[in-house]
């Protein structure tokens, strides 16, 4: 038996280095972007989930994903997207419409996470938001993906962030 055996799922990583739970991540990231572009060019809230799901699962990659997890992500983002909008709203400087599809989808990924997946500490939420922003998004990216999530935290789960604070 393997060291790696003693691990969580989760937290084993893959030959590429990258834990399955941020490739489902990356893949449900990948799959909200297309879902914000047909929807926006449709003008159609709710665009072709399956169609956009399906594509995304035959990926040969995505077998090395926490599909557990990017079922989570992909089905709670698609349908809470306008509550999640309304929680990170107050914290950008800018209207929605104007975010970058990676921008949006990876702040509705990261809303989602710090309002309904508690067992998740905030400071994972915010990182892996990050991460997915300097992998997926523009240059300077990830500082407005970090400064837009550290608020919602501060909001969503506010105990947590001042046991943190206190902590230091």
């Amino acid at each position: 038996m393997s060291s790696d055996m003693s691990q969580p799922v989760n937290a084993r990583k893959s030959n590429t280095g990258v834990s399955p739970r941020r490739r489902a991540r990356e893949f449900a990231l990948q799959a909200i972007y297309a879902w914000i572009v047909q929807s926006s060019a449709e003008n159609d809230k709710l665009a072709e989930v399956g169609a956009i799901e399906a594509h995304i699962r035959d990926d040969p990659e995505f077998a090395g994903a926490d599909q557990k997890w990017f079922n989570i992500l992909w089905r709670g983002v698609t349908h809470q997207a306008d509550a999640l909008r309304e929680v990170f709203k107050p914290f950008v400087d800018r209207p929605i419409q104007e975010l970058s599809p990676v921008e949006h989808g990876i702040l509705l990924i990261g809303s989602f996470e710090l309002i309904h997946q508690i067992d998740v500490p905030y400071r994972v939420v915010i990182n892996e938001g990050v991460e997915l922003a300097k992998s997926f998004g523009g240059t300077d990216g990830f500082k407005f993906i970090n400064g837009v999530l550290d608020k919602v935290a501060a909001q969503a789960r506010s105990a947590e962030v001042a046991r943190a604070a206190h902590a230091r």
